[in-house]
């Protein structure tokens, strides 16, 4: 059944590894892009907000791709689309954005022809395209995420986060790619890094997983990729080391950068001081930098009324204000 009237989609941003889960941990945030997709005579797109300056808006558009992929996976042809978007996730700073697109092509693409694929089809098809689960995971299931990948299926466990979990995020006005940030990592690692990751990452995980956010600072610390990547984005290391002291309850490079990432307690206060911290040692080190509070997002990829009367930036406009 191909809906002909169309569907459209909203999908959480994300940020992964946490610090020590490299590849396998990721929480999605309270930052979205939309995407509307409907069969057209001719392939069209509609490209809204900054954060999409520069997409091509035509057949080698990832979204129309990824959308192809999920038609031939079911046996349907809709050749010529017409495609809606709309994104507040900046794009190559580690917040997930590519995740976001592949799952709100997929997601959509998939609503728009009756949903015969599983989630965990949809999961398992967006890490072929990523490469790792904790991004996508995150985007498709909501919530705070483990997985892991064994090149043709990843398994998923997903994990509601404590209630007064809160994330600031530092954004600096420079892009990262993820292949830059992965050509800085070793090739091999010690024993004694590799163990001492396998342990804070599983005590991390049992600790959002209980809500035992003290035990978060400790248990966010990391060897594998960290230290390494810390050289591409200047202060780094000292927010990692310091933001303790001013409120955070543990802080990571989100993704493979450059924005920087603090767990905060929601009801501890020290927001202002955590924030003023962030941006000044960023500054110290000649970047600017915006900050943005977060929740962690609870809902994974939506689909959302679909209201043929209005353009997806009015939607867009309608929804931010309500």
């Amino acid at each position: 059944m191909i809906r002909s009237s169309g569907v459209r989609v909203r999908v959480p941003a994300s940020t992964a590894n946490l610090g020590p889960g490299f590849d396998t941990l990721g929480m999605a945030l309270s930052l979205y892009s939309w995407v509307e997709m409907k069969p057209a005579a001719s392939t069209v797109f509609h490209l809204y907000g900054d954060n999409l300056e520069g997409l091509p808006q035509d057949k080698s558009n990832l979204v129309y791709i990824v959308a192809q992929s999920v038609f031939a996976e079911a046996g349907v042809d809709i050749p010529e689309l017409e495609i809606s978007m709309y994104s507040d996730i900046p794009l190559t700073r580690g917040l997930g954005s590519s995740a976001s697109a592949i799952v709100g092509a997929l997601y959509a693409a998939n609503a728009l022809i009756g949903s015969p694929l599983s989630a965990s089809k949809l999961l398992d098809m967006a890490v072929a395209l990523e490469h790792h689960p904790d991004n996508v995971g995150a985007s498709l299931y909501g919530g705070i995420i483990t997985a892991v990948w064994d090149g043709v299926h990843a398994d998923i466990l997903r994990i509601e986060p404590p209630e007064q979990l809160e994330v600031l995020v530092a954004i600096p006005e420079f892009q990262l790619s993820t292949s830059k940030a992965r050509e800085v990592l070793p090739k091999q690692v010690s024993l004694s890094d590799a163990v001492y990751n396998v342990g804070h990452t599983s005590i991390l995980t049992a600790a959002l997983a209980m809500g035992r956010l003290d035990l978060i600072s400790a248990a966010m610390r990391d060897r594998l990729h960290q230290p390494y990547r810390a050289p591409l984005v200047p202060g780094m290391m000292q927010i990692l080391e310091e933001a303790s002291q001013h409120g955070a309850l543990g802080t990571a490079l989100s993704g493979a950068g450059p924005t920087l990432l603090a767990l905060v307690d929601g009801q501890a206060g020290k927001r202002e001081q955590l924030e003023g911290f962030l941006i000044e040692v960023l500054k110290s080190h000649d970047i600017s930098a915006r900050t943005l509070w977060l929740k962690p997002c609870t809902y994974g990829a939506q689909e959302l009324t679909m209201d043929n009367d209005s353009s997806l930036l009015d939607y867009v406009r309608g929804e931010v204000k309500a």
